[in-house]
């Protein structure tokens, strides 16, 4: 279907709709209310298009007449660069939308290749995502924070808090590289280790159905650095979803009941995720359109020490300015992602 049909057919849904609500009783006034305020930014941008439109329209004609051309001029090249922006924004809004875009996530950081050095770079680019989801005004709680001999992390993982905060991270999945002179490097040498990122959608209970008797629940003592516990209770859990393989662990609390709670929502997160990467290989795209596959296996970035740059690999953004980005700041990075991700859905959409 052409965009402008498309466009009277929203606009006429949204007039049904507001008719519909003044006529509704009881919970169905709610379901209308409901798919209409879903509907309201959409329809809004779709007037300034048509608006600005017409204000181009009008401009053209008076373009021919000698007493309103020098105004008329003005005002057709104004609307006529307008109307290409706002109708790409309308594009943009028609997508499909991931339905876990607009939901919290869950962030895990972990070593992969690199020992030592791989924990550290892991405890810092965690660090810098604390920073970036605070710069965002996002509330970012540590779940799972094992700290490794030398000050960097085992693994760590925080539940970042907000509206639309899946959407802005979940580019950030992948293989993060880091090459530098490591701390305990005494001949001077560059060294190249990796770390795994993950960034899972937050899921409700009602999104996973989860059977007690389908866990195995093992308790411990919980342990940090050097030895060092965090109590001397068996406070710490593993929580093993049988029928996926599923394990999660939890230490960071003193408390078992907190401890397993928090081992609940990184479970529910990650069955979640699955079921979603499933649905996708059974429909047949695997979200083809998107900058990346999500897999953490997959290797997406560099940050190169020596030379001062990060470089995602995916779109070709390298960044000279890695001490910055190491303090959190990622938003052109992340820009840079959306952007080339939304222009390949277009892209496809007008395959």
């Amino acid at each position: 279907m052409a965009l402008p049909q498309k466009l009277d057919r929203l606009l006429l849904r949204a007039d049904e709709l507001r008719a519909a609500i003044n006529t509704a009783e009881g919970s169905r006034v709610g379901t209308l209310s409901k798919e209409l305020s879903e509907l309201e930014p959409l329809v809004e941008k779709v007037e300034q298009l048509r608006a600005a439109e017409r204000a181009r329209d009008e401009a053209e004609q008076l373009l021919s007449d000698p007493e309103m051309r020098e105004l008329a001029e003005a005002e057709y090249q104004s609307q006529r660069e307008a109307v290409p922006v706002l109708e790409r924004e309308v594009r943009l809004m028609l997508l499909p939308r991931d339905a876990a875009d607009e939901r919290s996530a869950i962030l895990e950081v972990r070593p992969a290749a690199g020992g030592d050095e791989a924990a550290l770079f892991a405890a810092e680019l965690f660090r810098a995502y604390q920073r970036f989801a605070e710069a965002q005004g996002w509330r970012f709680e540590v779940l799972e924070y094992d700290e490794s001999e030398l000050g960097g992390v085992k693994g760590a993982s925080a539940e970042v808090a907000g509206k639309g905060v899946f959407a802005r991270l979940k580019f950030e999945s992948g293989v993060h590289r880091v090459q530098r002179v490591p701390a305990t490097e005494t001949q001077g040498r560059i060294h190249t280790s990796t770390v795994t990122v993950a960034v899972l959608p937050e899921a409700e209970e009602v999104d996973v159905q989860i059977d007690e008797k389908d866990l195995r629940i093992d308790t411990y003592r919980a342990s940090g650095a050097g030895g060092q516990h965090v109590n001397k209770t068996d406070s710490a859990v593993r929580i093993t979803h049988l029928p996926t393989g599923t394990v999660v662990a939890m230490q960071e609390e003193r408390s078992q009941h907190k401890n397993r709670a928090k081992a609940m929502k990184v479970l529910r997160a990650r069955i979640f995720e699955a079921q979603r990467s499933a649905a996708d290989a059974s429909r047949g795209d695997a979200r083809r359109a998107q900058v990346g596959t999500g897999d953490r296996s997959e290797r997406i970035r560099t940050y190169n020490f020596p030379q001062g740059r990060v470089t995602d690999h995916r779109i070709g953004l390298t960044l000279h300015k890695i001490d910055r980005v190491m303090l959190g700041e990622f938003e052109e990075i992340v820009s840079a992602l959306t952007a080339e991700d939304q222009a390949a859905r277009l892209a496809a959409e007008g395959e």
